[in-house]
C-alpha cells in the first residue's frame, strides 16, 4: 500500500453521505481532512463552490481536495457496493459537444495505488437530471461511453480547477439494469432533499423504493468503510 499524500479537504453531499464519511473518519487520529458538506445537483453545487472557493482558499494555495459520495452505475461491470475512482467527468449540457473535465492524474494514481484491488478507475457522466430508469442508463452508456453517473462531478471540477488539486472517489449505490423512483421533485433548487416530496415519490413505487433504499444503505456502509481505510496509516 502506497503512502497517501496530505488531503486537506473532503467534499461530500450533505445528508447521509456526509454522515457516513464523518463516521468513517471518527476513528482516525488528527490531523485529518476537513469534511465539507455540499448541495446536490449541477447548478446548486457550482454556485456553492464558486462562493466557497473565493472565501476559503485565500490562505491555502492549491489544496488537495477529495470528493466522496455515492453514484449510479451505467456499466454492467460495476455493481452496488463497488468503489470507483474517477479519471474524468463528462458533461453534456446545451453545448453541441460534450465537455470533459479531468481529475488530477497524480493524486488519482496515488489513491488508486493506495487502495489497490479495492477500487476501479472509471469515466463518469455528470447529469443535470435525476437518472432513475434502466432505459435512461442504457441510453447514456451508449451515447457517452461513461461507466457511472452523478449530479455534481463536472460542476465541482469546473468550479475548483485550477485553484485546487481534485480527485473523486465514490461508491455505487444503484445498478444500471433496474428502475428506481424518480426523485427529481424531491431535490430543492438549493440542492437538498425535501422530506415530503421524497416520501411521496417512494410511496408511488414501493418495490423500486425498497430496492433504492437497500442499495443506498449498502453504498453508505462501504463509503464509511473506505473513508476509514483510505486514511488509516
Amino acid at each position: 500500500m502506497s503512502s497517501l499524500p496530505s488531503i486537506q479537504i473532503i467534499l461530500v453531499c450533505q445528508g447521509a453521505e456526509y454522515k457516513a464519511v464523518c463516521r468513517g473518519l471518527s476513528c482516525i487520529p488528527d490531523p485529518k481532512p476537513a469534511v465539507i458538506p455540499m448541495p446536490m445537483g449541477t447548478k446548486a453545487v457550482l454556485q456553492y463552490l464558486t462562493k466557497w472557493q473565493a472565501e476559503s482558499f485565500l490562505d491555502q494555495p492549491q489544496p488537495k481536495v477529495l470528493v466522496m459520495g455515492l453514484c449510479g452505475s451505467l456499466n454492467p461491470l460495476y455493481r452496488i457496493g463497488d468503489i470507483v475512482l474517477y479519471q474524468n467527468c463528462i458533461y453534456q449540457g446545451m453545448e453541441l459537444e460534450p465537455q470533459i473535465f479531468p481529475c488530477d492524474r497524480s493524486l488519482t494514481d496515488i489513491i488508486y495505488a493506495h487502495l489497490q484491488e479495492k477500487v476501479a478507475l472509471v469515466t463518469a457522466l455528470t447529469s443535470d437530471a435525476f437518472i432513475y430508469s434502466a432505459a435512461q442508463k442504457r441510453s447514456l452508456r451508449q451515447t457517452s461511453g461513461a461507466d457511472v453517473v452523478d449530479m455534481e462531478g463536472a460542476s465541482i471540477l469546473k468550479a475548483l480547477i485550477p485553484g485546487a488539486t481534485v480527485s473523486m472517489l465514490r461508491v455505487i449505490s444503484d445498478d444500471c439494469d433496474r428502475d428506481f423512483p424518480n426523485l427529481a421533485a424531491a431535490v430543492s433548487p438549493e440542492g437538498s432533499l425535501e422530506t415530503l416530496p421524497l416520501a411521496i415519490a417512494m410511496m408511488r413505487q414501493p418495490i423500486a423504493a425498497t430496492r433504492l433504499i437497500r442499495g443506498s444503505l449498502q453504498g453508505l456502509k462501504i463509503l464509511q468503510k473506505v473513508s476509514t481505510t483510505l486514511f488509516s496509516t
